[in-house]
């Protein structure tokens, strides 16, 4: 079997967010066409399930989309390397997925394969979502593996995604004349100082270190050349640790910005995603990290594993790839990357705990 091969087939097929109908057409082929899978659409998300009655079920999923392309739409293989927008993220895992669909007919375990759609994108669009709402039944399992890549290693839960929008206000007045004014723009200045001066949390769950971040991300303002600007809206982007809740991320940025805010000045939540623990004490988990001696270690970024915890599977990132080159021009993936996630997944499927 070329997976490598397998995974430029897929490259080829262009599906940024919001356009992943060709792609999902032809997964949806191919898992049509095996007789032991029963295959649900929902919206251009594909669930596929073996139902042998086995005593474990595994999940395995990734998304179809890729962030826009940036000169690499085209799949390339050199030597042992395939490069090209999502071969690393994550069309690398996604033919891992169909490899495992196609030739595991009769396995140790029964195994939902979830491929599902908007995954780079605001999470209020996310496929994922669209299935938990309308057939939460589909997604059941004892163990999810995303195929985020991970190059083999494995990543445990996941660090929580907040991100707000904080406008001050100010007093127009003509430049000539800027002291009848209040310049809201000038007014970021002590929130920027402090917004850099964060000293992220490192706090250590189940051995696994994960890291804060609190960054300023976008800036906007002004009306004209000659006139003090009176709006001026700052982005800031939170990145949570395990330990801590949604309502306790946005309680640290209310703290961190409340000092430089005045009446009439906005605070808003403009997207939010939960983070997740790791489930490193799953028995099915665990005995995989163990027979493999698999390297271990915090996810970093979100990913949905928080949407699995969120309904009680508990999940984890394994996938082919270097996850250092997702969303770059250099984006690709290697032939070993692939076996060795390919041989670990084989076996995992075949044999179970």
């Amino acid at each position: 079997m070329d997976l490598l091969a397998a995974t430029a087939e897929l490259v080829a097929v262009r599906s940024e967010s919001f356009a992943e109908a060709p792609l999902v057409e032809l997964i949806e082929g191919r898992l049509r066409a095996l007789d032991h899978l029963d295959v649900t659409r929902v919206g251009d998300n594909i669930v596929a399930r073996t139902n042998r009655g086995a005593p474990l079920r595994l999940v395995l999923a990734g998304h179809t989309d890729t962030v826009p392309a940036d000169g690499n739409s085209d799949a390339r293989i050199e030597g042992d390397v395939l490069w090209g927008l999502g071969a690393a993220d994550m069309k690398g895992g996604l033919a891992l997925m169909l490899a495992s669909a196609a030739q595991h007919e009769a396995a140790a375990i029964d195994v939902t394969y979830v491929f599902y759609a908007r995954e780079e994108v605001a999470s209020r669009h996310s496929g994922l979502a669209e299935v938990i709402e309308t057939r939460p039944d589909l997604l059941e399992g004892d163990l999810a593996l995303l195929g985020e890549p991970t190059d083999g290693a494995l990543e445990a839960g996941c660090q929580g995604s907040l991100r707000v929008e904080v406008t001050l206000r100010g007093a127009r007045a003509h430049t000539a004349r800027a002291w009848m004014g209040t310049n809201a723009i000038h007014r970021l200045g002590g929130l920027l100082v402090d917004i850099a001066a964060y000293q992220p949390r490192r706090p250590t769950i189940q051995g696994c270190e994960f890291h804060e971040a609190m960054q300023a991300v976008a800036v906007g303002g002004g009306v004209s050349g000659n006139v003090v600007p009176d709006s001026a809206t700052l982005t800031i982007a939170h990145r949570f640790a395990p330990d801590r809740t949604t309502e306790q991320a946005e309680a640290t940025m209310r703290s961190l910005v409340a000092p430089h805010m005045e009446p009439g000045d906005g605070f808003v939540v403009v997207d939010v995603a939960p983070a997740a623990h790791p489930c490193l004490d799953q028995p099915l988990l665990a005995a995989l990290v163990d027979r493999h001696r698999l390297e271990v270690r915090s996810k970093l970024g979100w990913t949905d594993v928080a949407r699995f915890a969120a309904i009680g599977v508990p999940a984890a990132n394994f996938g082919p790839g270097d996850p250092t080159l997702a969303h770059t021009a250099e984006e690709r993936v290697g032939r070993d990357s692939l076996d060795r996630c390919w041989a670990i997944i084989d076996e995992l499927v075949g044999q179970g705990i």
